[in-house]
């Protein structure tokens, strides 16, 4: 039998794979800029593939690419007659890779995210949101999903939008918040107040995902376990965010010996700014010591990478039998039938 998100939350730490926004424009099936999810009509098999992927390094969830398939992103890129297709599809092939787990059928997250249009002093531009909200969350509903994801909210009281319309259709919510520079949401709460509230108000996982990388966000995740009850999530960034920038939309990169073509590192040249996986390891276990529920990583994250936050978490991956095991290398192994005059010139090498 298939276990609820809750039963598995109770049961243990929920392993959460996010990152295809990135992923699919590395793979070259989505556009940087608009990063609108067009793949899940133009390429699902590319979209399965990558489903298939994180689930294999250990996710628990199979997230549908759906983020940024709002109406106000389709309309931008005037393909709005596309908008209940591309959700509807999204879920379906979801729901088509989640049964491929071998032990336990993964969990299918419907996914509703910021929206770019909310504005905290223009009525009209809640009740816009809300719809775009109502919409998706009516389709998540209709393709038989297990929970929603909603993610990303740099204001409180969008995400409590979002929250409201997940639960009118009776589904359970995990609210994920982005928190930009300023250390607080633009309209004026911390993020452990938001989350307190969230909580308070129903959301089955309330917590933080993207801009930030572990180092930034850590103090904050710690913040909002102390003043929530329930469940909390932490999916950061895998990049190297400091205190002086603390989102990855700013980051610098001081050994760059190119002109870039755009102002900054984000969204096409962060690579140089990546922690490697044992980084990502070692803040999984902090974040899981700290009561993290829900851990996770988001824009930039490789499977690799999620594997090796899964394993840190206690969490064997279908895939790992592919993790690293040096001991057979040519130059670095310890096997005994490996030859010596190899092993001896690693120093040199």
């Amino acid at each position: 039998m298939k276990r609820s998100l809750e039963q598995r939350l109770q049961e243990g730490t929920v392993i959460a794979g996010e990152g295809y926004l990135f992923e699919l424009e590395r793979r070259g099936y989505l556009q940087a800029g608009s990063f609108v999810p067009e793949v899940a009509l133009d390429n699902p098999e590319a979209l399965k593939q990558t489903y298939r992927d994180y689930m294999n390094a250990g996710s628990d969830v199979v997230l549908a690419f759906t983020y940024n398939a709002h109406r106000e992103k389709m309309r931008i890129i005037g393909k709005e007659e596309l908008l209940e297709p591309l959700n509807r599809n999204a879920i379906r092939l979801a729901r088509e890779i989640a049964r491929e787990h071998p032990t336990e059928e993964a969990l299918v997250a419907g996914n509703i995210s910021n929206t770019n249009l909310f504005d905290p002093e223009d009525e009209q531009s809640k009740e816009r949101v809300r719809n775009i909200f109502a919409e998706m969350v009516t389709w998540c509903k209709e393709e038989g999903v297990d929970f929603i994801n909603g993610e990303t909210f740099y204001y409180h009281e969008e995400a409590q939008i979002a929250l409201e319309e997940i639960r009118k259709q009776e589904l359970p919510a995990v609210i994920t918040l982005g928190l930009m520079g300023e250390n607080i949401l633009r309209d004026g709460y911390t993020v452990e107040e938001s989350c307190r509230i969230l909580s308070e108000e129903g959301a089955l996982v309330v917590g933080m995902n993207c801009f930030r990388g572990p180092d930034t966000m850590q103090p904050y995740l710690e913040a909002i376990r102390e003043n929530v009850e329930g469940y909390v999530g932490g999916l950061p960034i895998p990049y190297r965010t400091t205190n002086e920038h603390p989102t990855f939309f700013n980051l610098p990169d001081g050994g760059c010996s190119c002109h870039l073509p755009l102002e900054t590192t984000f969204p096409t040249a962060l690579d140089p700014l990546y922690h490697n996986r044992y980084e990502l390891a070692a803040w999984a276990k902090e974040a899981k010591n700290v009561g993290i529920n829900y851990i996770g990583l988001c824009c930039g994250a490789s499977p690799a990478m999620l594997r090796a936050v899964a394993e840190a978490a206690g969490v064997e991956a279908i895939n790992s039998t592919y993790s690293p095991d040096m001991a057979k290398h040519f130059l670095f192994g310890k096997d005994e039938t490996l030859k010596e005059h190899n092993l001896n010139y690693r120093l040199k090498a």
